[in-house]
């Protein structure tokens, strides 16, 4: 098979003694994430999940087209990636009870002999097969008012040319088609002839699940935004039937070039495909639930966790901050966003996604939180990670001096302890500022962030100027700004704390500030910087702004 000279021998190296499967459970204990609007018409998702118990024996693992071939190289080489752990994933559940069901779809005639097809041809035709269920599925209802994440109109190879060429020259001597080469599932995952089922068809795979009573199916495979979801078989399909269908998120690939709108990085791409799953078709959960361990991912996928904490009422920053990351950040970053509840002001939804961070950012104002979530913030602090703050940040955990509700907990330190500010209040609304430059110590050396903080030289900020003076020891000033008649005050700074980590702090941030792409590289920048990526320019900052606005016209999958 050309699949299997891709790379299995480095992913059979894979410590299976770490994917020992938990045989003992009676019943599978998951997880599943899904998503629901902050407030109608916010255009904000909370992430939830909730905790189920299936029954194995009522259960399917649909495995969708993981050929031994495929026209781009690149999914080739991350379905390489993936291929052991979904053999390891449909032998743990076959053992356990649950069915397994290969479906290589357009590859029925290889398997004419077999068993498992065999199976799937003789199982008895169910009463009432639901519409349309032999026909792919481009959309549901729930989706029709969404706006889809991707433009995979292309196609969404994201080969290097020169490999692409290869790659086709090689399929074509093989004989295979290079446009459609897939012929038969790729070895890597075993089909058990005593047990399984193989088909492609959706009025087959439904005779399946009803002759086995099966209510609960995982899919696993490729490709996430378009075979997974839109097969007769598929996603949308099994939702709409009334299945308690689930995606495991990380044993899945997109068919997306970042070269398409929005931009993104692949996996970002893949991300943004799995979200939309979570809010408009079904839940989600992570193979690891059943297997132990870690979840599955990508060895090229590098990106940075940064997790936001969306939770103030006065500057926008729902709005603003999840668009900004979309043009910017998700290039180089895995961004999650926990927003504060609309209906309970001390929760921000979501926020145990820091204790898997690696980077914080936080636009909060006020809030006193339950001890145990504010407890997980500080131990994210003190494991010296890089933290970002804009506006008021520096006093997002801070009430006006009176004392916290039973069972919550305050910060009030922390605007000294995690920007090395010391916030004292704002100037008025009417009172303009604007930025400058502080003047250089000649006996310190130039800071990283310095060239992009000269854009803003004669930058007049959106809101009113905040009292941010004096800093403690270990910043350094990028940014002031005085009203008239009063003293200067830090603007924007850099940070070193007790702990080590990075910070970067802006009291930047009003809503007219990011319709300036100045704005936008510093705060860039500064995320950049606090992780230790390289900084991105004004330039860079205003190519994607224009290719992201005039790509914005996507299309329906």
């Amino acid at each position: 098979m050309l699949l299997a000279t891709c790379r299995w021998a480095a992913c059979l190296s894979l410590c299976w003694g770490c994917l020992l499967p938990r045989l003992a459970a009676q019943e599978l204990q998951l997880e599943l994430r899904y998503q629901q609007p902050v407030a109608p018409d916010s255009g904000a998702f909370h992430r939830l999940t909730r905790a189920e118990s299936w029954q194995p024996a009522a259960t399917a693992l649909i495995i969708c087209d993981m050929w031994d071939a495929h026209h781009c190289v690149n999914a080739v080489r991350r379905e390489a990636e993936i291929a052991p752990r979904v053999d390891v994933l449909a032998d743990t559940l076959r053992r356990q009870g649950a069915t397994i069901i290969h479906a290589p779809s357009g590859c029925m005639a290889t398997y004419a002999a077999h068993p498992a097809r065999q199976r799937a041809v003789d199982t008895p035709a169910a009463a009432g097969l639901p519409a349309d269920i032999d026909r792919w599925c481009d959309q549901i209802p729930s989706e029709e008012a969404a706006a889809y994440p991707l433009d995979q109109s292309a196609g969404g190879e994201d080969d290097d040319p020169a490999d692409h060429r290869q790659w086709a020259q090689r399929l074509a001597a093989a004989g295979r088609n290079p446009r459609a080469p897939w012929q038969a599932q790729t070895a890597a995952i075993r089909i058990d002839p005593t047990r399984d089922y193989i088909s492609d068809s959706g009025s087959e795979i439904w005779n399946i699940l009803s002759q086995r009573q099966i209510s609960n199916v995982i899919l696993v495979g490729v490709h996430t935004n378009m075979c997974v979801l839109g097969r007769p078989f598929g996603l949308r399909r099994l939702a709409t039937a009334g299945k308690q269908v689930v995606l495991a998120r990380d044993l899945t690939d997109a068919m997306y070039d970042p070269h398409a709108w929005p931009y993104a990085n692949h996996f970002t791409g893949t991300d943004l495909i799995v979200s939309h799953i979570e809010r408009y078709v079904c839940p989600t959960i992570t193979s690891d639930q059943i297997l132990g361990g870690p979840p599955f991912r990508f060895a090229a996928d590098q990106r940075p966790h940064l997790v936001m904490l969306i939770a103030e009422d006065e500057y926008h920053t729902e709005q603003t901050l999840p668009a900004f990351a979309a043009r910017h950040l998700s290039q180089n970053f895995r961004v999650s966003i926990c927003y504060g509840s609309s209906s309970h002001r001390e929760k921000i939804v979501g926020i145990e996604d820091v204790s898997q961070a690696d980077a914080v950012l936080v636009s909060v104002r006020r809030r006193a939180l339950p001890t145990a979530d504010l407890e997980l913030l500080r131990r994210f602090a003190a494991s010296g990670k890089p933290m970002i703050g804009i506006r008021t940040a520096s006093h997002a955990f801070a009430l006006r001096g009176e004392p916290p509700a039973e069972g919550l907990a305050v910060w009030p330190e922390f605007d000294a302890q995690i920007w090395g500010g010391s916030y004292s209040g704002h100037y008025g609304n009417e009172l303009p500022s604007t930025a400058s430059v502080p003047q250089a110590d000649p006996a310190s050396e130039a800071h990283p962030l310095q060239v992009v903080a000269c854009l803003l030289a004669d930058f007049p900020s959106g809101g009113s100027l905040y009292k941010t003076a004096p800093l403690l020891p270990g910043h350094h000033t990028l940014l002031e700004a005085s009203v008239e008649g009063q003293p200067r005050h830090p603007l924007a700074w850099t940070f070193i704390r007790d702990d080590g980590g990075r910070s970067f702090y802006t009291s930047l941030g009003h809503v007219d500030d990011f319709a300036r792409s100045e704005f936008e590289t510093l705060l860039s920048a500064g995320i950049h910087w606090a992780c230790g990526l390289p900084l991105p320019s004004l330039s860079d900052i205003q190519t994607q702004n224009q290719r992201y606005a005039a790509g914005s016209g996507r299309q329906r999958p």
